[in-house]
């Protein structure tokens, strides 16, 4: 009689996972993503198909796009969103899975995490029958490669990937990101000088995680010392 809220202790804790607020399809600047971004939402909304996968590289911004497809689905109807970084396997079960069909929208991030994990790759193949039988539980993944080089074991569920629409994150170059930057700044109240922004793709590593890193460090270090952001400040708060 203990089985059945054991089942769905895991999913509870899942749920529980408090998602970063700035991370919306506004802040994300999309460079060639429309295409992706116009998918995404309609997976939140419940109008698109019942699996959308997606790959880029580390720091393209696939997390930040799972969390914004959280935060875009309409909870007026009591629907909910699950996010799971599969990155963090080793610290959870399968299990975690069991229930989740139940929600509007489940997001999977990090799917190469467990390629090779026959447990898991078990427990993904699984929970994505049950999302079929349910029909209306939109399932969107993402990972760091396209399905066919994951170096998945199971072969079910690799051709179970190949079923749904795939995209590609095509990564920025040099002037995106600077305009994702600065689309960034504007959001959190000030303005990155088009200057500075350059400076930082300069001397720093490229990828979106270690920039937006940075912006952050000048925004609280500008904010706390009542400076405007100059390369100058950039230099001195940086270390660069």
């Amino acid at each position: 009689m203990d089985d059945e809220p054991e089942a769905h202790e895991p999913a509870q804790l899942a749920l529980a996972v408090q998602l970063p607020d700035d991370e919306t399809f506004a802040s994300f600047y999309p460079g060639d993503n429309a295409q992706l971004i116009t998918a995404l939402k309609n997976a939140a909304l419940g109008q698109g198909d019942e699996l959308l996968y997606f790959w880029g590289q580390a720091g393209s911004g696939r997390s930040h796009l799972l969390h914004a497809a959280c935060a875009e689905l309409d909870d007026d109807m009591g629907e909910m969103a699950a996010y799971i970084s599969l990155d963090a396997y080793a610290s959870m079960s399968p299990r975690i899975l069991e229930g989740m069909e139940h929600q509007a929208l489940v997001c999977l991030d990090n799917l190469d995490a467990i390629a090779g994990q026959r447990e898991w790759e078990h427990g993904i193949f699984n929970f994505f029958n049950r999302c079929r039988e349910r029909a209306n539980c939109s399932l969107v993944i993402s990972a760091n490669h396209a399905p066919r080089h994951l170096g998945l074991t199971l072969p079910d569920l690799a051709s179970r990937l190949d079923w749904g629409v795939a995209y590609q994150l095509k990564p920025l170059d040099d002037e995106g990101k600077l305009s994702a930057l600065q689309l960034r700044s504007e959001l959190r109240g000030f303005k990155l000088p088009t200057d500075v922004g350059r400076f930082l793709l300069s001397r720093l590593s490229r990828d979106m995680s270690t920039l937006l890193a940075a912006l952050d460090l000048l925004d609280n270090a500008s904010f706390q010392a009542k400076r405007k952001i100059s390369i100058a400040f950039a230099k001195e708060t940086l270390g660069l």
